[in-house]
């Protein structure tokens, strides 16, 4: 008997949004076709350590930690080429000191420290097929600076912003707010630039309220971004699936917000302020008009885009791309690009007709599809240039006389 594809569904993590990277995991795991493959969940504590354990699919389990931690084995991850296996941190007296191989791996990961490349780069050492985002895309797609910079020389229209560092704001604080006033002027609304789920950002008005927020941004991020406030604003969701050369846009969606942004609350609480929900569902509690009231054109137009910024960053897996339309000017600009979006957009693919256990099939796959296509790429040269002998101290390139 054919034995099933193990995936490792990896989540948590040393980031603000580690309870939301859990919801998106277990709603994950859930959809997960049993019959074809096994399931190791692999949590992440804020602490940065690795668990694995049946204890860490149900979501009340999260409110004794340490309780969770004592039904689970804490395991880690060898970074040693073609080493799939998960390992026991303490190795028994006999037997092995392996759990499971791994076959391959769906990020459920949120955030800095997880999202931005760094998880990105650990799997990448093992060479375990993931399901998401290279490093490159990761780290681009998580910085709203550089994910701005690269989109506009892409053509693709962004909302005008400025940024600085937190060094920048300790050292010259009265140079930095006169210099963001004078090139965009209130209002504004400042973020972290490596901050997701709407964590650190703040909509600002005048001097005071901006000094404010930049005080609580630079708390979450060296680096900080403010941008022009769109007043009379429409924002509007769309989730690309595929791979940097091939893909495709689902549905759009509205989310609605409480008030002048689309804050933490709203996504993940339902509007909690104001009574929401009992229980998180991760992004899926977010109140949302799906799909989107647009015209057909406007709608193919966002769509369009999602797909050209999707392949402009050269993502994998799935990713949803966050719009704002100034309802005054009837502009479209690309807010930014979640490479792991909360509940990995399922809501948006289901209402395009592809249900949550097809999205992990296919995730699974475009993961096995990037390991095939990467093993026809040159990374190391047979012929080993110390077989050749060097003149000179330094030595010579190309020289063929010579000893060390």
């Amino acid at each position: 008997m054919k034995s099933k594809i193990n995936v490792g569904v990896i989540f948590g993590g040393r980031s603000v949004e580690n309870e939301i990277s859990v919801l998106t995991a277990i709603q994950t795991m859930e959809a997960i076709n049993t019959e074809k493959y096994d399931i190791t969940p692999i949590y992440i504590s804020k602490e940065g350590r690795w668990y694995t354990g049946a204890a860490l699919r149900t979501s009340a389990n999260y409110k004794q930690m340490e309780s969770l931690y004592k039904a689970c084995e804490e395991v880690y991850l060898r970074p040693i080429y073609g080493d799939n296996n998960l390992y026991k941190v303490k190795k028994p007296l006999f037997g092995s000191d392996v759990v499971t191989k791994l076959d391959v791996i769906i990020p459920a990961l949120h955030g800095t420290n997880c999202e931005d490349g760094s998880f990105q780069g650990t799997i990448e050492m093992t060479g375990i097929p993931y399901a998401s985002c290279n490093v490159l895309a990761s780290a681009n797609g998580m910085d709203k600076i550089t994910m701005k910079m690269i989109l506009a020389s892409s053509g693709i229209a962004v909302i005008d912003y400025a940024w600085f560092s937190d060094k920048e704001w300790f050292d010259r604080q009265q140079e930095v707010v006169e210099r963001v006033e004078k090139q965009l002027g209130y209002p504004m609304i400042v973020k972290p630039a490596d901050s997701g789920s709407s964590v650190g950002i703040t909509s600002v008005h005048n001097r005071e309220e901006l000094m404010e927020a930049i005080e609580n941004a630079v708390s979450y991020s060296k680096r900080i971004i403010v941008e022009h406030l769109v007043q009379q604003l429409k924002e509007i969701n769309c989730s690309v699936l595929g791979n940097y050369y091939e893909c495709e846009a689902s549905v759009c969606e509205a989310p609605v917000r409480s008030g002048e942004i689309l804050s933490y609350q709203d996504k993940y609480l339902g509007g909690g302020a104001k009574g929401g929900v009992k229980e998180s569902r991760g992004m899926h509690s977010t109140v949302r008009e799906i799909p989107a009231n647009l015209p057909a054109e406007l709608t193919e137009h966002i769509r369009t885009t999602a797909v050209e910024t999707f392949k402009a960053l050269a993502c994998d897996g799935v990713a949803r791309i966050d719009f704002m339309i100034d309802e005054a000017t009837g502009k479209v600009y690309v807010n930014e690009i979640n490479t792991i979006p909360g509940s990995l957009s399922f809501y948006l693919w289901e209402a395009t007709g592809v249900s949550f256990e097809q999205l992990t099939e296919r995730l699974i796959e475009i993961a096995f599809q990037r390991k095939r296509d990467s093993s026809f790429k040159t990374t190391s040269y047979k012929e080993n240039i110390f077989n050749y002998t060097l003149s000179g101290a330094k030595g010579a390139k190309g020289a063929k006389g010579g000893k060390f």
